[in-house]
């Protein structure tokens, strides 16, 4: 483990422990997650297992639809949000890379935003793969490397990648203020504006955080700070 990414994300979700968002926005959230997730293969019996819990909001969620759950993060601060939020979740303090679970006993799992922020992401993956049954299913969400995007949006993602750099090195009340003030003059104008094109029947889809044109500032702000205040950070290629 990374222990200042740990100690970032446990101060992150004490801060937005995600209480004052709106249910509906984390629904639609979770279903957009979700939406390929093969939930009526699961049952009451069902043992899942939820890497990088949080806040819990997924994992209340999934509990939500039945099965049982084991709600797994590094952070002990985060653990006491998800109890909150998730009160029938297992809580277990551990490492993803060093799983307390036996070999073949999870049916399912899911790690929304986590293992990309790992050293050691890979063997995240294979002590996940151990843990659960063969042919069980598992969601992963991972940052990707804009293999898909145009030169300039590339250009525009290492520009602020640079800030990010200098932004996740500052104390935390300064990283909290430096990235709502981000989140005011940056995420809610462009997230607003693609708003606006989408009504005029524009497609925003391309443009730079088009995707929270449907997300309350709430989020907005949340996700600045876990975008540009954590300072190990991973992506991906569709290969």
């Amino acid at each position: 483990m990374d222990s200042a990414t740990v100690d970032g994300f446990g101060l992150e979700w004490t801060v937005y422990d995600q209480s004052e968002r709106d249910p509906e926005s984390i629904r639609r959230s979770f279903e957009r997650y979700f939406e390929r997730f093969p939930f009526d293969e699961l049952d009451e019996s069902s043992l899942g297992l939820d890497v990088g819990c949080g806040t819990g909001r997924w994992a209340s969620q999934v509990l939500d639809r039945g099965p049982r759950l084991v709600a797994l993060d590094a952070s002990a601060p985060a653990l006491r949000v998800a109890a909150r939020t998730a009160p029938a979740a297992a809580l277990l303090n551990a490492s993803a890379v060093e799983l307390p679970l036996a070999d073949d006993s999870v049916d399912f799992g899911f790690s929304l935003g986590v293992l990309h922020h790992l050293p050691d992401t890979e063997g995240a993956l294979r002590e996940i793969h151990r843990v659960l049954v063969p042919g069980a299913p598992f969601l992963v969400y991972l940052y990707y490397a804009f293999d898909n995007r145009p030169g300039w949006f590339r250009a525009l993602w290492k520009l602020s990648d640079l800030g990010r750099r200098w932004i996740s090195g500052l104390p935390h009340r300064r990283r909290l203020a430096v990235t709502r003030v981000i989140a005011a003059t940056t995420y809610w104008p462009l997230a607003r504006f693609s708003k606006l094109l989408e009504g005029l029947g524009k497609d925003p889809s391309r443009l730079p955080l088009s995707a929270y044109r449907d997300q309350p500032f709430y989020v907005m702000r949340t996700d600045a700070l876990d975008r540009f205040g954590t300072g190990l950070e991973k992506r991906y290629t569709r290969d």
